[in-house]
């Protein structure tokens, strides 16, 4: 009983560690926009709407500060489409190394028209006024959208750290672009208002989008039933299995292919369907 006790105890306290870290990363995103002249908005260029924060948009605009759009991961579309109301924007590749060039020479162009009156920098979790006069450039986004990958291409070298999992950047980087611009990134956030731990659709919807990493979905099996009713046959085409639609099939008929069976021969739903959501999340199958 008491070894039961111990465990529930490190379990509580551990999801209210996570639960207090959240919290914190939206209050570090509105203050990096509060420090920024620029920000640069990552998204995913195959879920540009789905990975969009209006909550912070609504915030850049109401302090008049200059907002461009980065849809990154463009090889993984086959047509390149942007919503009305994007003034500004590039379309770049991290993996092909495609439109940083273009990025940053936007980047440049906007920081000339910067008028600097007392710069603020972020200490700790505190505002303060900088002794220097740059151009502080702020880049937000979704976990998984490609920020830290980014950066490295932007500067020319590895000083952001990155992995394929979302959610990997935990605090603020201060980085130098130039001797007058500096970069700041941050860990990538859901919009409070649109996360949820309970809620399946919107679980899904960030899942598919990268936002949530396939293993720490919960049910991942729903979310390639998602997949598979809104981006038809395109998984079926990838595994080159016939499952006419049906997502459970298509997760059995894989499993098997895979070995992936449970004692007494039952396919391992679970971890197929993880596999296929590291797949679609790593961009491995294109839409």
């Amino acid at each position: 009983m008491r070894v039961q006790y111990l465990f529930s105890s490190r379990r509580t306290r551990r999801i209210a560690k996570i639960r207090k870290q959240r919290q914190k990363y939206p209050d570090i995103s509105h203050k990096i926009v509060a420090v920024s002249d620029i920000i640069l908005e990552v998204l995913d260029a195959r879920f540009i709407k789905e990975t969009r924060n209006i909550e912070l948009e609504t915030e850049i605009k109401k302090q008049k500060k200059k907002l461009i759009y980065v849809l990154n991961k463009s090889d993984l579309v086959k047509i390149k489409k942007v919503p009305k109301n994007f003034t500004s924007y590039v379309f770049i590749s991290c993996e092909l190394r495609k439109g940083i060039k273009e990025l940053r020479d936007l980047i440049k162009m906007e920081s000339k028209k910067v008028e600097k009156k007392v710069n603020k920098i972020i200490k700790g979790d505190k505002i303060k006024d900088s002794e220097d006069n740059k151009i502080v450039v702020g880049i937000i986004g979704y976990p998984n959208t490609g920020k830290s990958s980014l950066i490295n291409l932007l500067v020319g070298k590895n000083v952001a750290g990155t992995a394929a999992e979302a959610g990997f950047t935990k605090n603020i980087q201060k980085l130098r672009l130039t001797n007058d611009i500096v970069l700041l990134d941050s860990p990538g956030v859901i919009p409070e208002k649109e996360y949820s731990g309970v809620n399946r659709e919107k679980i899904a919807v960030h899942a598919i989008a990268g936002g949530r990493s396939y293993s720490q979905v919960k049910d991942p099996d729903q979310v390639i039933a998602s997949i598979t009713l809104e981006y038809p046959n395109v998984l079926e085409k990838y595994y080159n299995i016939d499952a006419k639609g049906n997502s459970e099939f298509l997760v059995n008929e894989l499993g098997k292919q895979k070995g992936y069976l449970k004692k007494g021969g039952e396919v391992d739903e679970d971890k197929v369907s993880r596999l296929i959501l590291k797949e679609w999340q790593e961009g491995k199958i294109k839409i």
